[in-house]
């Protein structure tokens, strides 16, 4: 059973080894389902099955996008020691999406992936403080004990401080958990001034009765935070059944724009678990909307300037051998016909859904 707690573990998380993934057998996941009659399969790996945190599938789903496109959506278990981008590289999904971090370990690897859509441009990993503290901003944490969720977070802590040209042994740092409570007392008793976590945390500390402010500098949260990724020698090969597929999650996209109302009854039908508390449900959609939808005018579209701007401080901290061009690496010769959909109809099949089946 999913609870609120449980939910946290399922962050957007997989920890990349790029030096071992070219020679992976990948075992049971080399079956495939047959497909629906007529339908092509397309096997995505992210890092969540089913969920609001990734709206846009849900969404095209419901409406019959990615069926209208021919395609049928199957998603590879996402719990897996398995590094995500071994799946494309071995022909066992044909999509995966990693986070910025991982997409540069993999091109610094060697590996021949190309980014081809920006499934989330807004990078869900912050700094909280309590509502009440006297801590405005990441310079402040200086001296102090900075609580980390997990060591993961440890990367988005140094990156934050680095904006302020601070290093991360400026500050103590301590490892508190996931569990919503802990993170909570960890507040209340002032133990940490500050935590290095992302979104589900902090909706788990709202449900434990606590109240945050995000300190979260700019520059951490404009960052390719989830991308899908091909392998580079199939693109040509795959480019009709991937236009159907980012076509779909486009218009699966819009909903989030049109009526969030009915895009949570969507969410609730598909994903139950995630609603047995419905205020948290709640939460958990409405912050994952504004991470889904993007912040370019074309959906999900390629932003190599950016790509070029977050490599400076992962270089800096050692995450990154030495800074790679974009180009090298990016491929929006999906993103036009991706949008090529009328937002208009995407309000008025919402509409037609809600009549049917609300």
């Amino acid at each position: 059973m999913l609870t609120d707690n449980t939910l946290i573990s399922r962050r957007n998380c997989l920890g990349l080894m790029a030096g071992t993934a070219a020679g992976l057998s990948l075992g049971s996941f080399a079956a495939r389902p047959a497909a629906a009659q007529g339908l092509r399969t397309m096997n995505v790996i992210m890092p969540l099955p089913r969920s609001a945190n990734f709206y846009p599938l849900i969404a095209g789903e419901a409406l019959g996008y990615f069926e209208k496109e021919g395609i049928k959506v199957n998603l590879l278990p996402s719990s897996t020691t398995v590094p995500y981008v071994a799946f494309v590289q071995n022909g066992q999904a044909e999509l995966a999406m990693l986070d910025a971090p991982q997409t540069f370990q993999s091109v610094q690897a060697g590996i021949p992936i190309k980014v081809v859509y920006e499934g989330m441009q807004l990078a869900p990993e912050g700094i909280a403080v309590s509502a009440d503290s006297p801590i405005k901003s990441v310079e402040q944490l200086k001296g102090t004990t900075v609580g980390l969720v997990s060591d993961r977070d440890r990367t988005t802590l140094a990156i934050a401080l680095d904006t302020a040209g601070i290093s991360i042994d400026d500050v103590k740092t301590v490892v508190v958990g996931e569990a919503g409570p802990t993170l909570a007392n960890a507040f209340r008793k002032q133990t940490v001034s500050a935590i290095s976590g992302a979104v589900p945390d902090w909706l788990s500390l709202q449900a434990n009765g606590m109240k945050i402010r995000l300190i979260t500098p700019a520059e951490v949260a404009d960052t390719p935070a989830n991308s899908f990724v091909v392998n580079g020698g199939k693109l040509d090969e795959l480019r009709q059944p991937l236009i159907g597929f980012f076509r779909a999650w486009s218009k699966g996209m819009q909903v989030g724009k049109v009526d969030v109302d009915t895009l949570a009854v969507m969410c609730r039908k598909a994903v139950p678990e995630e609603w047995e508390n419905p205020t948290f449900g709640r939460e958990f959609l409405d912050a994952s909307i504004p991470m889904n939808y993007s912040v370019t005018p074309k959906l999900g579209d390629l932003q190599p300037a950016v790509w070029k701007r977050v490599q400076g401080p992962m270089v800096k901290l050692g995450e990154l051998q030495k800074e790679i061009d974009p180009a090298t690496f990016l491929d929006r010769s999906l993103i036009d016909p991706a949008n090529d959909f009328s937002r208009e109809q995407v309000a008025a099949d919402v509409a037609a859904w809600k009549a049917k089946s609300m």
